[in-house]
């Protein structure tokens, strides 16, 4: 009994072993990740705009109509029938007139709204973008585990915050905070993706796939943000996103085991990578993809509210042909991209982006945003999925292959796309107007399309340092005997995954 007992617990530990090595799991694990993070960044963008004006205007709450605030005119007097005309004209010119001073009056609160929504959401990304220089050399010392498991920690304090603050300064906290934590998911999940897949066609596919949780989490937070504000409260959708943050945290206690790991080669100075010019190009290019989308996330709702007069659940709803065409975009040009030329995908990208970025404006109703968002979203995801990778190749062709720095600063250019787009949209919806914002961003999108050409075939610094990391690469992968791996051309090719 005790030899079968023992014999039972050793194949559970070896199968949990086994678990702890598989880099799907790995994989799995930075894609909830991903998912968490990207679905509390946008689960609030129906629900802060709003919850803040009524926070200001108790009285006359963005979801009730101003006919039913206005008082109805008196009804005339009976005895004076010569009057009964004149004085109902008279108080129903008088109500008109204050009716349409009150909604010019919320139209100039919803604008000026957007400045204070435009700050907040901007913090986020401000906050990860100052916080990522120190997390990406942070990795080079204690690994990715550590930083990962941290991360996990301060979203789920944030989603907390955010469901139980009520005011604008707790809420700029809680967003803040998710910036930091963001700042340490992000660079270590992509660090450790790119470790965990060093052939460059795997890595691409496994970004895409882990882009894909982004993605997910992009797509279900602004609907669910909206349906759950609209009918069952603020408080109910952080709650869950905090229940679901907790589950991942204890998967990476499982899996992962946070810990410290020391890199043994030394790794590239972030200096050296930031003066990299081809570095620079594909982040770059991903700063440019999502400013755009950016300035989009806290002036669309209430441009929706002011010309469209519409409810919560559809501003949620707008960004949802984005989401779902970004995650399609994502799952497609991770493998797509490495066979046409992720320089290509990315400037067609961009060219993209321009062209939903002018039509965008032209929209009327709901239905008129359907194809714009859509393209927009597909297009995003054409650019990240095949930038993410690319950065990896650029540091395995150029630098050392230790990837913490390198991913620090294409985080941080999605987070100065998601820092420069809330915080410039406000002034900019104010001074020149919605159509004309978006305009601008078009024509910077469209004259920093011709610049990823550079990255068609970019050179590497040293030819001996290259064959060198493809010989160190095979020593440590391990492989069964009938799985080895096969070189030719100057790469790896390898279909069997570990």
């Amino acid at each position: 009994m005790g030899v079968a007992s023992d014999g039972f617990a050793s194949s559970w530990r070896a199968k949990i072993a086994a678990c702890r090595e598989s880099r799907k799991l790995v994989l799995v694990i930075v894609a909830i990740a991903l998912l968490l993070d990207n679905m509390l960044l946008t689960t609030v963008v129906p629900i802060i705009p709003e919850f803040l004006y009524d926070i200001r205007h108790p009285d006359a709450p963005l979801s009730v109509s101003l006919e039913d605030i206005t008082p109805p005119p008196p009804s005339p007097t009976p005895y004076c029938p010569c009057m009964t005309v004149n004085s109902t004209g008279v108080v129903q010119n008088e109500t008109h007139f204050n009716l349409t001073a009150e909604r010019e009056n919320r139209h100039q609160e919803l604008i000026h709204e957007t400045v204070a929504v435009g700050v907040m959401f901007a913090s986020k990304a401000l906050v990860q973008l100052l916080a990522n220089p120190f997390v990406g050399p942070l990795t080079h010392k204690i690994g990715y585990s550590v930083p990962m498991f941290t991360g996990f920690i301060l979203m789920f304090l944030s989603t907390l915050i955010f469901a139980f603050g009520r005011s604008y300064s707790v809420l700029f906290i809680a967003r803040a905070l998710q910036g930091i934590g963001s700042s340490c998911s992000s660079v270590s999940g992509m660090g450790m993706l790119a470790e965990r897949y060093p052939d460059d066609k795997e890595r691409g596919n496994a970004m895409g796939i882990a882009l894909g949780g982004l993605a997910l989490g992009v797509l279900i937070g602004p609907p669910f943000g909206g349906l759950m504000y609209e009918f069952v409260g603020k408080t109910a959708p952080f709650l869950m996103l905090s229940a679901l943050a907790l589950g991942d945290g204890l998967l990476q206690l499982m899996i992962l085991q946070p810990g410290v790991v020391r890199q043994e080669s030394e790794p590239p100075s972030l200096k050296a990578l930031v003066c990299d010019p081809y570095i620079l190009i594909a982040a770059g290019a991903i700063t440019f993809a999502n400013v755009g989308i950016a300035m989009l996330e806290p002036s669309l709702p209430i441009w929706m509210a002011d010309t469209m007069e519409a409810r919560r659940w559809q501003q949620g709803v707008a960004f949802l042909p984005a989401s779902i065409c970004y995650l399609i975009g994502t799952n497609l040009f991770g493998p797509l991209g490495h066979k046409m030329g992720r320089w290509l995908a990315a400037c067609s990208g961009l060219v993209i982006i321009g062209l939903c970025l002018i039509l965008i404006p032209m929209a009327r109703k709901l239905e008129h945003l359907i194809i714009p968002n859509a393209g927009l979203g597909f297009a995003i995801g054409m650019v990240d999925s095949s930038m993410m990778p690319e950065l990896g190749f650029l540091v395995d062709i150029r630098h050392a292959a230790v990837y913490g720095s390198v991913y620090a600063i294409g985080d941080t250019a999605f987070c100065l796309g998601y820092a420069v787009g809330p915080a410039l949209s406000g002034a900019l919806m104010n001074s020149i107007g919605f159509e004309w914002m978006l305009v601008i961003i078009a024509v910077l999108n469209f004259a920093y399309a011709p610049c990823l050409f550079f990255l068609r075939s970019p050179p590497a610094r040293d030819e001996k340092q290259v064959h060198r990391s493809m010989r160190d690469w095979v020593q440590l992968k391990t492989y069964n005997e009938s799985h080895s791996p096969i070189l030719h051309s100057g790469r790896i090719d390898n279909t069997n995954d570990t």
